[in-house]
């Protein structure tokens, strides 16, 4: 299988990035997307250059950290799914493909493929845990949760921070994320303690980071890996009005 791939390389933050072109003509269509590029960087090691720079983790779509944009679809033009899980096969002999970054103010390029994505850890550090001391921990089935209650919470839960739903807004909103882990507490018994002080202390940091305001395009919940739900925008909106 033959691919012509136009990468995007920047060595640093501070350094003018372009588009460098390589060709290959020996891959396998069950290849995944980090696997072909481990191709090629196999190929450039040998040559003596400069391996292309990419984050990558677990490989089964579990962690999100593998992601950025082919050919300006954010993660992989399948849906609902992570670049590790986007393999050869998507994509016809003979195409062309362009790979570049997350684009978002929030997250600054560390290098070719990688962004540095810590604007999310420092939003769930200002709140998305429980805190409080609640003393031995009840058993599991004494505290009474419906089973809708339940999906919902889980539902935000499985956000794994990929980014991809900043990545896709035209104003680089984190707000899907920051929703999703406001309400996954807010739904819970546990988390009822201390949901006005998260709620605050997590969009007041969203903002700090530099992230736009949402304007409510669904484009976040579409390419999702989770496929986690836009409704928890509105839940976090109502908690952070309930608080201020």
């Amino acid at each position: 299988m033959k691919l012509t791939l136009h990468i995007w390389r920047q060595s640093d933050t501070h350094t003018k990035g372009r588009f460098e072109t390589y060709v290959l003509e020996d891959l396998d269509s069950h290849m995944s997307v980090p696997e072909m590029l481990d191709h090629l960087n196999d190929r450039l090691i040998k040559e003596r250059k400069d391996p292309i720079a990419f984050d990558s983790d677990c490989r089964e779509g579990i962690c999100g950290q593998c992601g950025f944009v082919i050919n300006g679809h954010v993660q992989s033009p399948e849906e609902h799914a992570t670049t590790c899980q986007t393999h050869l096969r998507s994509f016809k002999d003979g195409d062309v493909l362009y790979l570049e970054p997350f684009r978002a103010k929030a997250f600054p390029i560390k290098k070719d493929l990688c962004v540095d994505r810590k604007a999310l850890d420092r939003i769930i550090g200002k709140g998305g845990y429980i805190s409080v001391n609640t003393g031995q921990a009840p058993e599991a089935n004494g505290i009474l949760i419906s089973h809708d209650q339940a999906e919902r919470a889980f539902d935000a839960a499985s956000c794994i921070g990929c980014g991809a739903c900043v990545a896709v807004c035209k104003n680089a909103s984190a707000a899907l994320f920051t929703s999703a882990k406001i309400s996954h507490l807010v739904l819970l018994p546990q988390g009822k303690q201390e949901a006005k002080k998260r709620a605050v202390s997590m969009v007041e940091q969203m903002d700090k980071e530099g992230f736009g305001a949402c304007s409510f395009t669904e484009a976040c919940e579409a390419v999702c890996p989770q496929s986690i739900s836009i409704s928890h925008i509105v839940m976090m909106n109502r908690e952070f009005f309930k608080s201020v």
